[in-house]
């Protein structure tokens, strides 16, 4: 362990390189929280030559290599094994370029979402993907998770926003993958394989983003329900008439008051559920959109349409949707954030199955999520000092696991594998495709040294 540190502190610079425990304390655990593990060393690189040269140290004294942001993930996903080497690159956090001709932006894996989101939107141009935790995490985690957010109903989510990547492959050599230009064939798609690969086959140091016009006019509707299944049908009457809103976010009653008492913004306490739905685009395009919404609401037992008057109503009330985690992680000293998804049909069964499990494994579990996507974040509020607890709240994710399999769903629709839903992978993929993703990573990392343990054993 010295050997391996000394020689990284010795190519790195030892202000680049941690290893006191109270130093390395803060990189054991991510955005789960109740995975906890702690790493050999944290080594902060400057660019990807500084990454090829940490992959190559880490290769000869066979220690694993777990690539990190700002670890917001909440799949354990970046949580290190013991003894491994956390490659932090939250100082590489520049914005190389903003191409205004071509529409794309280039920057550094260490990159925050947000600054990505405002140098573009500086010269008229828009990043549409917002995760929730868009104000601290990394493009980089961004890539690696495929992250999603509220606006992947109409924008979709990190992958269609990557044009080229810099990537790092185990054996240290450097690769660039994709181009600044729109139609582009020329061999495999290598670079989607490294989106959504969790650190397991590559480190991402740099990314070529795709950027759009702003669009010229927003408007923001909230929706009352008496009844989630109302609120549910209201989602599928818009989708078939058409319309594709910019997000359609759904909260249960348990998460909107807790958003309430968080955020002070007037949403109606006593309703059942509620809907938050934007529309954009043109002017004119959006105030009809925003009619025929309402319309559908009321049509489909809304009990009242309440219209964003100003910008500046409009952003609190998405605020106080992006505060929906921080607002119930008040109640217990536990937040587990889940993560499913299942075809719209199937939205009013998953929630109702998700009470059903609450009331089985006698749990508390509030329900919100991307209604528009059919992306579902049930919210376990726990603590995990009761191991009686938590032991149900094994079983309860299982459960949660098995009732959107059934339903024609996904294990996870943005958060990713790691180590969280790696047990219910094999079951969703089955045998054929799963083997395949062991054939990829054999390929690519044949030493099995980067990020081991996540995504599958």
């Amino acid at each position: 362990m010295a050997s391996l540190t000394s020689s990284l502190t010795a190519r790195i610079g030892p202000d680049r390189v941690l290893t006191a425990r109270e130093d390395i304390l803060p990189y054991g655990f991510d955005g789960t929280a109740i995975l906890r593990q702690l790493p050999a060393c944290v080594v902060f690189p400057r660019g990807a030559a500084d990454v090829s040269a940490v992959l190559k140290i880490a290769r000869e004294h066979r220690a694993p290599v777990v690539t990190r942001g700002s670890g917001t993930g909440l799949s354990g996903g970046s949580v290190p094994l013991p003894g491994a080497v956390v490659l932090c690159l939250v100082k590489m956090d520049r914005i190389l370029e903003v191409d205004t001709a071509n529409l794309t932006l280039r920057a550094e894996a260490g990159a925050i979402t947000q600054k990505i989101y405002d140098a573009a939107d500086a010269v008229g141009l828009f990043y549409p993907p917002d995760p929730g935790s868009m104000k601290i995490s990394t493009i980089g985690g961004n890539v690696a998770e495929n992250s999603g957010g509220l606006r992947g109903l109409k924008y979709g989510v990190t992958r269609d926003y990557v044009m080229g990547l810099e990537v790092v492959l185990a054996d240290g050599s450097i690769c660039w993958l994709g181009s600044k230009c729109v139609k582009d064939v020329a061999g495999y798609n290598l670079r989607d394989l490294f989106i959504g690969s969790e650190g397991t086959l590559g480190v991402v140091t740099q990314v070529l983003l795709k950027l759009l016009p702003k669009p010229a006019a927003r408007q923001t509707l909230l929706a009352t329900y008496t009844a989630m299944d109302a609120a549910a049908e209201t989602v599928s009457a818009i989708i078939a008439a058409k319309i594709i809103p910019c997000t359609l976010e759904f909260l249960d009653q348990k998460t909107l008051r807790c958003v309430e008492d968080f955020a002070k913004v007037g949403l109606p306490r006593d309703a059942a559920a509620i809907l938050l739905v934007e529309t954009d685009g043109h002017p004119s395009a959006v105030a009809d959109e925003a009619d025929a919404i309402e319309k559908l609401c009321r049509a489909h037992g809304a009990s009242s349409v309440r219209r964003a008057a100003t910008a500046a109503e409009a952003a609190q009330l998405a605020t106080a949707r992006r505060s929906a985690f921080s607002a119930l992680a008040r109640l217990r000293p536990t937040t587990i954030l889940e993560d499913v998804t299942v075809p719209r049909s199937e939205l009013a069964g998953m929630i109702r199955a998700v009470e059903v499990i609450a009331l089985k494994h006698d749990l508390n579990i509030a329900t919100f999520g991307h209604f528009g996507d059919g992306n579902l974040h049930p919210t376990i509020l726990t603590d995990e000092r009761d191991a009686a607890e938590m032991r149900r709240v094994e079983l309860a994710l299982a459960d949660i696991v098995t009732a959107t399999l059934e339903r024609g769903g996904t294990i996870t629709g943005e958060h990713g594998v790691g180590l969280a839903k790696k047990p219910f992978l094999k079951r969703q993929l089955g045998d054929a495709s799963y083997d395949l993703l062991r054939l990829v990573k054999k390929s690519l990392d044949p030493d099995g040294f980067l990020n081991p343990g996540k995504i599958f054993d």
